[in-house]
């Protein structure tokens, strides 16, 4: 018997270090690691000793006697990637970080954001030194896009909030939120309290069409969409009509699949999730019965993981249908696929597709139709969104890459609402130089670089806001670790500079400015008053939906 890592894989890590057998693949010294779906057990050296399920901290892996029928499949997917990277076990012993020596003193770090990359910063600095760590986010409420962005169909992946909550219940680390930098306080007040801040704003916008017809009523982000069913307070109060029946969604990654999900599956299975109870009483009477997702470029090159795109042949009252026409490749496609060394990830991409388009479909069903080698060229309608159209595609070799090209060949879709999910965009943080090409603050991993190419003492970035939007949650680990280490060794080797005022001036200072500041206490009264509902209706928690009711929550 063999242990198997599932579809809700966070990349994480941790599990790889704690395999006594070392058979747990990539590692995060591997290439791949940075763009891998999920990591994989070798079935064969697994010794059954059950270390990684306890280091896993989204529940992703079980025991292959336990695997339901959903996840079945995973048992030949992980052993897939071991008949194409066979194992190779060095058991190198794994090195301790150095600390700072201790007569430098306590470190003290401020970190912006609350999300991923800011929370395995804080983890990694509470392991690896003397220091003190205060979290800031405008934000009533910690973690991120673990709690606004995860679909809530999706629970155990946000059980990671649970590592961050475990790890930061030392009053080393201090909460600053519903306080924003820039406003309460500003980037000069934050360097003169602490040693080094940390920008992990992730990537808060979107990027858009560029199409005639984008701003029409019925045209929205996908990003604004999935804001409104977790329940951002910066959303709550948005309108999405889903009076028609069909809803298009203009891109194919893991969020547009996301979106496809909560627009068909049964409201009564999101109503044992976190969802907002205003989307879910919107959903319920919505009359949404076809979701067509349009991908750029053909199947082999969609930007959803496999392990998500198999997860949907277990909705319940869903088809999905693929159009066999679709799945003719090109000729570069068709050799990458026919290659002996394609990757299992990329064979079971295309295996799945053609087995959603010889599946059987019932008339009486939802439906999540993938239109794969189309773009938008328009979106039409007088008051509102009617139809989307959108040009058909070739692929086209362009060095060494292969890229969509329209053709003359048209097609018109009509629809009611219209969700674009074609990535994510950092925005410029406030006297902190940017890229605009890349959309990131410009870096070396993780020092902030200024005009003139020269480090910014004391800066440092992580996650998206450093890297750009790719990878997924656990991929931040990897990404805190390399910012920490630089920041540790730029404090050992004397180039930061001392705060000029302490901790408690801080408290004092933002207690001036930000009268509705939540610290622990206040973050621990929203936790444990939504979660208290939540257990009254059989749900992990109640989101509170609007900052006046989470403060209220937090003053208890």
């Amino acid at each position: 018997m063999a242990y198997v890592i599932t579809q809700r894989c966070c990349n994480d890590a941790s599990c790889v270090t704690e395999c006594p057998v070392d058979c747990i693949r990539p590692t995060p010294d591997q290439p791949e690691f940075a763009t891998t779906e999920m990591l994989y057990i070798d079935p064969d050296t697994c010794i059954d000793c059950g270390a990684c399920v306890d280091a896993c901290p989204v529940e992703a892996i079980f025991s292959e006697d336990d695997l339901t029928a959903s996840l079945a499949r995973f048992r030949d997917i992980n052993a897939a990637y071991f008949q194409r990277h066979p194992l190779e076990s060095n058991f190198d012993p794994i090195v301790t970080p150095a600390r700072p020596p201790k007569e430098l003193g306590t470190l003290r770090v401020a970190i912006v954001g609350a999300g991923p990359a800011a929370c395995y910063a804080a983890d990694e600095l509470l392991r690896r030194c003397d220091v003190e760590v205060e979290m800031f986010d405008r934000l009533p409420t910690p973690w991120g896009l673990v709690r606004a962005g995860v679909a809530p169909d999706h629970p155990g992946t946000k059980t990671v909030s649970g590592l961050f909550e475990s790890a930061f219940r030392r009053e080393t680390l201090q909460y600053y939120l519903n306080v924003e930098v820039g406003t309460h306080i500003t980037h000069e007040e934050l360097l003169a309290h602490h040693h080094a801040v940390i920008y992990a704003v992730g990537a808060s916008s979107d990027r858009r069409l560029g199409v005639p017809g984008e701003d029409l009523p019925g045209s929205h982000s996908a990003t604004e969409f999935v804001a409104w069913y977790n329940g951002h307070p910066d959303f709550a109060d948005r309108h999405f009509d889903l009076s028609a029946e069909r809803a298009v969604i203009v891109g194919n990654g893991n969020v547009a699949l996301d979106v496809a999900r909560v627009l068909t599956v049964d409201p009564d299975e999101l109503a044992k999730t976190d969802i907002a109870d205003y989307a879910l009483d919107a959903l319920r009477a919505s009359n949404i019965r076809e979701v067509v997702v349009l991908g750029r470029r053909g199947p082999l090159q969609a930007a959803y993981t496999s392990p998500e795109f198999l997860a949907l042949a277990h909705l319940k009252g869903v088809d999905i249908v693929v159009d066999e026409a679709d799945l003719a490749l090109d000729p570069a496609s068709q050799a990458l696929l026919d290659d002996p060394e394609v990757e299992p990830s990329l064979q079971l991409k295309y295996t799945l597709a053609e087995e959603f388009a010889a599946g059987h479909r019932d008339p009486a069903n939802k439906r999540i139709v993938f239109r794969y080698l189309t773009s938008p060229t328009a979106l039409h309608g007088t008051e509102h969104v009617e139809s989307v159209e959108f040009a058909h595609n070739e692929l086209v070799s362009e060095n060494d890459q292969l890229v969509a090209r329209a053709t003359d060949r048209t097609e018109t879709l009509e629809t009611g609402l219209v969700l674009r999910s074609i990535g994510y965009k950092g925005e410029p943080i406030k006297d902190l130089p940017f890229d605009e090409r890349r959309a990131v603050v410009p870096n070396e991993h993780g020092r902030v670089i200024g005009e003139d190419g020269v480090p910014l003492p004391g800066v440092y970035v992580s996650g998206w806001i450093k890297r750009g939007p790719r990878g997924v949650i656990g991929s931040n680990r990897i990404d805190s670790e390399e910012t920490v280490e630089l920041l540790l060794a730029d404090f050992s080797t004397g180039k930061l500079d001392a705060p000029q005022a302490d901790r408690a001036a801080l408290k004092a200072l933002l207690a001036q400015r930000q009268a509705d500041l939540v610290d622990r206490a206040g973050w621990k009264a929203i936790d444990t008053a939504e979660k208290s509902a939540g257990k009254a209706s059989g749900r992990p928690r109640v989101k509170f939906t609007t900052r006046e009711d989470l403060l209220k929550a937090a003053r208890g």
